[in-house]
C-alpha cells in the first residue's frame, strides 16, 4: 500500500490548471515528453479535451481508448497494477456524506468505433483515498456499474490523493458484452506530475471543472468494438434473447446474485457479483462476473 501522505514538495489538494512559477524543477526530458503527450488529443477552443460524442458526425471511426499499465507487474494478466481487487460492490457512488476529500462526479458515455453508444458495459472503478492510500482490506473507493441503455455512466467519488511516483488518477476496467477487457486510467488536467509520470497519457485526460466546493469531470470511453449494422456482434441494442450454442442452466435475462451456480458449455460456474445476465455475458466471457468451478 502506498504511503498515506503526499511527497513534501507538493500539496495533496487538486491543482490549478497552470503550474505556479517557482515550482519544482522539471528535467528537459520530462518537458519534451510533456510536449509530445500534450498533442495526443484534440482540444476545443475553450481548452477542454475533445469528447468522443462530438466526433460522431465526422464519418471517421473513433480511435479506441488506450490501455494504461501501472508498470508494477511484468505480466499481461496483471496490467491493473498491485492495487486492484476483484468482486467490488455494485454501486455508482463510492462515498458517503461524511467521506473526507474534494467531491468529484465523473460522467460520460461508452461508444464503439463507429461512435454509437454501448449499453450494458461493465465499468469497474478503483482509486486512492484523499491521502493517497488504497484500501486493501475492504472495498472503500471501489465499485462497479453498468452503462444504461444510452451507454451513459455516472460515478460519484472524491478527487484521489497523491502518492510517490504517480500523478493523480482513477483506475477503471471496461468490458462490453462479449468483448475483451480494457484496463486503463483517467487523469486530471493541470497536475504538475502529469509531465513527470511516465504512465501518464494525455489521451486519457478528463474534462474537469469546478462545481461548488467540488469538481465535475467528463470522459467518453471508446471500446474496440465493431459496429457495422450487419455485424451480429454489434451490441448497441440491449439483447433479450438467450444465446444459442452450448447448453446449460445460464440464461440471459436472469438476475443472479453472488454465490449462484450455473452450468454453461458443460462447465460449472459460480457468480461473483450480482447482475442481470445479457447475451454476450456468458460465463466464459466475463471472469469479473463468473468463476469456474
Amino acid at each position: 500500500m502506498p504511503p498515506a501522505s503526499p511527497e513534501p514538495s507538493e500539496s495533496n489538494e487538486p491543482t490549478a490548471p497552470a503550474e505556479a512559477a517557482g515550482g519544482p524543477a522539471i528535467s528537459r526530458k520530462s518537458l519534451l515528453r510533456a510536449a509530445l503527450v500534450a498533442t495526443a488529443v484534440p482540444l476545443f477552443a475553450g481548452g477542454g479535451v475533445a469528447l468522443a460524442r462530438d466526433a460522431g458526425n465526422t464519418g471517421r471511426p473513433l480511435a479506441p481508448t488506450p490501455d494504461c499499465d501501472d508498470g508494477d507487474e511484468p505480466t499481461h494478466d496483471q496490467m491493473e497494477g498491485p492495487y486492484f481487487k476483484p468482486n467490488s460492490p455494485l454501486r455508482t457512488s463510492l462515498v458517503t456524506a461524511s467521506t473526507p476529500g474534494v467531491p468529484l462526479t465523473v460522467s460520460g458515455y461508452v461508444f464503439g468505433r463507429e461512435c454509437r453508444p454501448i449499453p450494458g458495459v461493465l465499468l469497474d472503478f478503483w482509486q486512492a483515498d484523499t491521502n493517497g492510500a488504497y484500501d486493501m482490506n475492504g472495498y472503500a473507493f471501489r465499485g462497479h456499474q453498468f452503462t444504461d441503455r444510452n451507454g451513459a455512466f455516472t460515478l460519484t467519488t472524491i478527487v484521489p490523493g497523491l502518492y510517490p511516483g504517480r500523478t493523480r488518477h482513477i483506475h477503471v476496467k471496461a468490458q462490453a458484452p462479449g468483448s475483451g477487457i480494457l484496463t486503463t486510467q483517467l487523469y486530471f488536467p493541470g497536475e504538475p506530475r502529469n509531465s513527470t509520470d511516465m504512465l501518464y497519457d494525455a489521451a486519457l485526460l478528463m474534462n474537469v471543472r469546478a462545481a461548488g466546493s467540488g469538481r465535475e469531470g467528463t470522459f467518453d470511453f471508446v471500446l474496440d468494438v465493431a459496429q457495422d449494422p450487419t455485424d451480429p456482434t454489434d451490441p448497441t441494442d440491449p439483447p433479450t434473447d438467450p444465446p444459442t450454442g452450448p447448453g446449460g442452466t445460464w440464461t440471459a435475462g436472469t438476475s443472479y446474485t453472488a454465490g449462484d451456480r450455473v452450468t454453461y458449455g458443460g462447465a460449472a460456474y459460480r457468480c461473483l457479483q450480482a447482475h442481470t445476465a445479457l447475451t454476450g455475458w456468458e460465463p466464459p466471457h466475463v471472469p469479473a462476473l463468473w468463476e469456474r468451478g
